[in-house]
This record gives structure tokens, sequence and C-alpha cells, in this order.
């Protein structure tokens, strides 16, 4: 990733500029074999729960403080350890979190929307900074988190994503097992986000955020908006100002094994197109339940293939779709056969080989954790760039999706052109709706423009750039404005 643009640095300029950091606190230094690390965790209703779990269990490491905008959450966290004889501080802003000279490094596990504004935050303050996926909520976002990633890196800052399948022993197998030719060349990189979801419901108006919640710091960096849903937590996911659909949630994860799976490109591809829709529920909801998206990566593409409905007949209790024998996951196909997920098969479906220590290994905190204590990422696989790499490839996608109108199958079909895969994949599409009693005659799939991308700037160009950019500017609240990291 490299520099914005002249118009995108005017735009930054205006929206998110505050105080410049030249130098970093003085207890921003490497901190040596011995010496106790001491972490922070922001927020852990959720994913950060297990960060706190990770922490404790790895030598070496202290939990000193504990950040949540729920004063719930953090009451009964904070009542657990105490019976466990762990005294954490407790903080409700992550600023204080942030600012806190007892703290060494952060882990962050909030909505989407707040994860580069705490990590520049934690990182202005000269702290390590664990952030999970996606690491960044748009395009802009992620280049402004590469950027002080770089700074970061020569002050001796540690700045990791939180996709663990890059500490996953069982993965690495397979990628070299690939990467040694046994059967041929990588030819397609697919990505699958096969899991059920539910609908969030409708509501009639704007609902009162939980009492026991701070909704300004929830909210952050966005302005407080109109709560449209029932429930506050996790179901933003599935509302554009804070989350980025399950192409973004879950996705960013498979996105990264995908690229892995194509020797890690430096750039993203220069075109992109994604159709789909929200189909059954009726909900509150922006973001797509089933989405395609193709990625053409050169010599071989990469696609996404996500469905958040049952296997059929819309029975939750028949589970997710299945793509050779892969739900959640991702399929390597290759000129002689193909690896899903811990097994490579031949192109008849015979076993080939099978990869041990597949998604067992808890390394990846203790990757982090190792790295802190040297001052650098000792791994390649874990620099912040993998992780926004993969959250770009779900943004552009969702770009193109937000960007598209309702066509009818043929129309699709011609949209596609001669691309076998990408008809096949959507044929297989149409077959699954039918199967959910969905009529996509008259219930319409949104099919998004195929969009050109400038893999230097960053920024769209062509037909609907004008359209695909702005869909890439978000709304910073006073005060929440994005630190820039000198």
């Amino acid at each position: 990733m490299t520099s914005l643009t002249s118009s995108r640095r005017q735009f930054l300029r205006s929206t998110l500029a505050t105080a410049s950091i030249s130098a970093l606190p003085a207890w921003a230094k490497p901190l040596g074999a011995n010496a106790d690390v001491r972490v922070a965790v922001i927020g852990f209703r959720g994913r950060g729960a297990g960060h706190i779990k990770q922490l404790l269990e790895t030598p070496g490491v202290r939990v000193v403080a504990l950040c949540d905008v729920d004063g719930d959450v953090i009451d009964k966290k904070v009542a657990e350890l105490t019976k466990q004889n762990i005294v954490v501080k407790a903080y409700r802003d992550f600023r204080e979190c942030c600012a806190d000279k007892d703290v060494d490094a952060v882990t962050i596990a909030t909505p989407n929307h707040s994860h580069v504004l705490i990590a520049l935050t934690a990182l202005a303050n000269g702290k390590h900074v664990y952030v999970e996926k996606p690491v960044c909520h748009n395009l802009i976002e992620g280049t402004r988190l590469m950027a002080a990633a770089v700074k970061a890196e020569q002050k001796g800052l540690v700045l990791q994503h939180g996709m663990q399948r890059r500490s996953d022993l069982g993965w690495a197998a397979a990628m070299e097992w690939v990467n040694e030719g046994h059967i041929g060349k990588v030819t397609l990189s697919r990505a699958l986000v096969y899991d059920v979801r539910e609908s969030i419901g409708k509501v009639s108006a704007a609902q009162t955020p939980p009492a026991s919640v701070d909704y300004k710091l929830w909210s952050a960096p966005r302005p407080e908006m109109p709560m449209m849903r029932t429930k506050l937590h996790y179901d933003w996911h599935w509302q554009w100002p804070y989350g980025n659909g399950d192409i973004g949630n879950q996705g960013p994860h498979q996105y990264d094994v995908a690229r892995w799976a194509l020797g890690d490109p430096d750039q993203l591809p220069k075109r992109v197109m994604s159709l789909g829709g929200r189909w059954a529920w009726g909900d509150d909801g922006q973001t797509a339940n089933c989405q395609i998206a193709f990625h053409p990566y050169e010599p071989a593409p990469l696609l996404m293939d996500l469905r958040n409905l049952p296997m059929r007949d819309m029975n939750p209790k028949l589970g997710a779709a299945v793509f050779r024998g892969t739900r959640t996951g991702n399929v390597i196909h290759c000129e002689g056969g193909y690896v899903a997920e811990s097994k490579a098969y031949d192109n008849d479906g015979k076993t080939l080989t099978k990869f041990e220590n597949f998604l067992t290994g808890p390394d990846h905190m203790k990757n982090f954790i190792e790295s802190v204590r040297a001052g650098r990422i000792l791994k390649d696989v874990l620099h912040i760039r993998h992780g926004c790499h993969a959250a770009a490839l779900s943004q552009t996608a969702n770009v193109s999706y937000r960007l598209g109108k309702k066509l009818s199958p043929g129309e699709i079909k011609e949209r596609l052109g001669s691309d076998k895969t990408a008809q096949e994949t959507f044929e297989s599409l149409q077959q699954f709706l039918i199967g959910n009693r969905i009529d996509i005659n008259a219930d319409q799939v949104i099919a998004g423009p195929w969009l050109n991308f400038d893999p230097l700037t960053h920024q769209f160009t062509g037909e609907f750039a004008t359209e695909a950019n702005k869909l890439c500017e978000e709304e910073y609240a006073a005060g929440f404005e994005l630190p820039e990291i000198a």
C-alpha cells in the first residue's frame, strides 16, 4: 500500500486531521526476554474475552487493564478476575486506557468501525497493538493504518492483525505442499463463507441503547445515530456505518488464506465485481446475506462465495451449504487436484494427503507477545499489511455491490461473460436460492458493475469512480478524528 493521492490527502486534512504525534513516549521501548508484558484488552464482550483467556495462559504476560463502553460487561469481568486474584484497572474510554503508562500493549476487539481509531490512538501513545479483523472499516482507514505501521516499526512498535490462520501450522504445511507443485499450478483460489445466520428483525422506530452503554463512545468515530435495530451488540455487523457484512466479518479469514494461496500478492487486483442480495428476512440489515465477489488476480483469480441462508427450505436445522466438503473455509484449485481445508485431493476426489495440526494452534497471540518483546514483527505473516489486504478485498467487493442494481438472471450471465467458474458459481447460487423457495425472477439479484481499481493509489478509476470513491469516505465525529502518527 502506498501514499494517498492529493485529493484524498485533502479529504483527510479536512475531516480527519488532529494533533500530530512527533515522538513516542519514553516508556515505548523493547521489553526484552524477561520483563512482563503488560496488556490492556479493549472491547471484550465477544472476541475480546478470548483475548483475555489467551493472554492469561501466556507466560510472562499480565492483563493489567480492561476497557469497554458497557459498564455491565466491565463489572462482570472485573469480578470474575478478582476471584482469580487478578487486579485490573477498568476504563470506559479507550483514550484514557491508551494513555495509561502502566500498559505496554493493547488488543482491540471492538466493533469494526472503531478499530483504526483505537489502533492509531494506541500507537500514538507508544503502545504495541493487536487489532482484530477486519483491521479497518474502509479503504482510507486501511491506507492510514499501513502508513502508521511503517512509522511504528521505525520506533520499535508492533502492529499485528488478528487473523489466526496465519499462525496455524496446518495451513502453513498446506501452503508449502501446494507451492512444491504436487498437484500443479494454482488455477483458482476459492473463499467460502457458508454459515447460517438469523434475521435481526425490523423496528418501527429508533431504539434506546442499553443504559449500561456509553453510546457516544460506542458510536465513535461515527457521530451518534438513531439505533435502528433491536440489539445494539453484534447486529451492527449488518449495517454499513459500523459493519461490513459477513464478507467483511468472517470473510477476511477466508480472503487471507485465499490470498496466501496465490503467493500473497503485493497489490490488489485491478478490477472487482460483486453480486448478491439480502433475501428472505425483510429486516433492518443492509448488507448482503448471499454474495459472490470476483477478484481477477493474475495468473490465477480469487473468488468469494458467501451464503448466510440454510442449505435448503429455509430450515436452519439442516445447517449451511457445502462445497467439496467445506462450509466456511477455503478450496485451492490446482491443475491436478485441489486442497479443501485440511486435505488434498486429486481431480477424481481421491484423498492424497492430510495436513496435521490443522486449526489447533493457539500461537497467534503468543506470536504477538514474542514480537512485542523483540520490538519488531518476528514473522512476516503477522504483518498488518496482510490484514489490510484481506479487509480491502471485502471492502472493494462491497463497493461494487452497493453500486449495483437488480438484474435478471440472463442479464447477470451476460455480465459474467465467458468466465466458466463465474457462470458455474452463479448457477449454483441460483439453485441454492430456489432450494430456499426464493424466486430471483421476482426478487432479483443485485449486480454491481465491474469497477476499475488503481492498486497504487487505492482509488477506483474509470466509469463509476466518483460514486465508488465516495463510498470509501465516512463521517468522523468531532473529538474522534483519526490521529496522525509522525
